[in-house]
């Protein structure tokens, strides 16, 4: 299973670490891994290299993670875009992807 943590600070959402397998299909072939891969690097990206938030990425094995040093409203509205995906993805496998909220953690 996918387990999805945002982290929530100040009544903000501040970040978020993802990790886990969907074990949807066989690897390579799994379309929960991939879409929850490819909304979490697009969110990433965004916050990091477009935005130029101040936050701090990782990514290790089949785990990431994405903390905001100092949340502004561009990179918590794309943290909300995420949230918001990663949800209805939820409701539509529920047995692959669990969605979790939580306090301040590290990157």
């Amino acid at each position: 299973m996918i387990r999805v943590r945002f982290i929530v600070g100040n009544n903000r959402l501040t970040g978020f670490e993802i990790s886990g397998h969907a074990m949807f299909a066989e690897s390579g072939s799994d379309i929960v891994c991939a879409a929850v891969s490819s909304a979490a690097y697009m969110a990433a990206n965004t916050v990091t290299d477009i935005i130029k938030a101040d936050a701090a990425a990782n990514v290790e094995g089949s785990s990431m993670c994405l903390k905001l040093n100092n949340p502004d409203e561009f990179s918590e509205k794309v943290l909300k875009g995420l949230e918001l995906h990663l949800t209805e993805l939820s409701k539509q496998y529920p047995k692959n992807i669990k969605i979790i909220y939580g306090g301040v953690k590290n990157a």
